[in-house]
């Protein structure tokens, strides 16, 4: 059987009482006591009921995250930053996919509020009406991180996708490159792949460059649609001497079916990236990309919500800013 709070006090020589304030760093007991307390309690295995501390207190510690079922890489950076700032306030984390596209967003936001998360970290993922009633009725504090609504009661945290894909094109511009692709974007996601897109148009578009619609090739951001596209390029024989990617992760897939057909990177074709996700420096050759600062975009992230929860700080919503790291895969003409 699991030792108790008595188990503890009869073999300490100690009141129940003691115990309870020791465990629980109550204070009101000198050091002695409570190297003598610990040590018992590590000697019997005992381990503090959290289920019957969070009934009473009211909190779990427990933050929860959603994220969609993905293909990329792009979330690991993200979890990261947000699980190393809960540890370090002394909470725990659960994290829950809600399917593709967000499609089970409902049973997650179910599963949250059965564990009574503290409070909730939303990742990437579109909210449609339904969910955000259902996210509000929670009524506990969250965050969006790289997605956002049109409501000002959602707080989020992104990038504006938008201007750093403009910044992406016009890197290729300045480079004298006229006739540039896109690859891997999703044309019907409205928080990433639509802003990406409008960034491409508008950058050519403002430096009199002709949009043609042929050189934009859909994907879902992922590794194999990179490859798709580049076998779309191919097969249209189009005459573009740079692409802009939407994701790291389509950019190698870009690069490898270059590398399949003997098209030399930069030599024959310039690549850009976007998130500088840790795939991006080890390329062949490393990638130039948009970086979006997703570790710190978690732990930022989670520090906002922290505020929420122990302080009932409202969190305001903050464009982050972006970033060109520039390696080696773009050739100026």
């Amino acid at each position: 059987m699991a030792a108790t709070i008595k188990d503890i006090a009869r073999v300490a020589g100690v009141s129940t009482a003691t115990v309870s304030r020791v465990i629980n760093n109550l204070g009101g007991y000198n050091e002695e006591t409570e190297k003598k307390v610990n040590a018992v309690a590590k000697a019997l295995g005992y381990r503090k009921n959290e289920n019957a501390r969070s009934l009473v207190q009211k909190s779990t510690n427990t933050i929860g995250i959603i994220m969609p079922d993905v293909t990329t890489s792009f979330y690991g950076d993200i979890i990261r930053g947000i699980e190393d700032m809960s540890y370090e306030h002394g909470y725990s984390v659960i994290l829950t996919h809600a399917g593709s596209s967000g499609s089970r967003i409902h049973e997650s936001l179910n599963l949250m509020g059965e564990r009574r998360v503290d409070g909730l970290i939303i990742v990437s993922i579109e909210l449609h009406d339904a969910a955000i009633d259902a996210l509000t009725s929670l009524d506990i504090p969250f965050i969006l991180l790289s997605t956002m609504t049109n409501r000002e009661d959602m707080p989020y945290l992104k990038v504006d996708d938008y201007a750093a894909a403009y910044t992406a094109v016009e890197y290729l511009i300045a480079n004298n490159h006229r006739v540039i692709g896109m690859a891997g974007a999703n044309l019907n996601d409205p928080i990433s792949g639509a802003p990406r897109i409008h960034g491409y148009t508008q950058a050519l578009r403002d430096h009199d460059i002709k949009v043609d619609l042929n050189l934009i090739k859909a994907g879902d951001f992922s590794f194999e649609s990179g490859q798709a596209a580049m076998k779309s390029f191919l097969e249209d024989q189009a005459p573009m001497t740079a692409v802009f990617c939407a994701s790291d992760e389509a950019a190698l897939g870009i690069i490898s079916t270059c590398f399949e057909h003997g098209i030399g990177i930069p030599t024959d074709l310039s690549v850009v990236g976007y998130d500088n996700s840790k795939v991006s420096h080890m390329s062949i050759p490393p990638l130039t990309t948009v970086a979006q600062p997703l570790y710190d975009m978690g732990r930022e992230g989670c520090s906002e919500l922290m505020d929420a929860v122990q302080h009932k700080i409202k969190i305001e919503s903050k464009v982050i800013p972006h970033e060109l790291v520039v390696r080696k895969s773009v050739r100026p003409l």
